[in-house]
């Protein structure tokens, strides 16, 4: 198993996490706009967030959790 990445497409507010490099076999939607990445045992690899910038607002930002942080400057790799 790889290190985890994380990748935010700006252009199309999408939010990649990629926990394995193995290829995807399926998928599971979690809710509208969350996808569980699987691969051919049903594992968990990677988790797709689309509209990324507002489930950050709404699930991270306004529970005081990172409280002045801006979702532009989160580095990722």
């Amino acid at each position: 198993m790889s290190k985890p990445k994380m990748t935010y497409f700006e252009k199309e507010d999408i939010l990649h996490l990629v926990i394995s490099d193995e290829p995807e076999s399926d998928s599971i939607e979690l809710s509208p706009n969350i996808t569980a990445e699987l691969n051919d045992n049903g594992e968990l690899i990677g988790i797709e967030i689309l509209n990324a910038s507002v489930f950050i607002q709404e699930t991270v930002l306004d529970t005081g959790f990172a409280k002045g942080l801006s979702f532009a400057s989160i580095q990722t790799s």
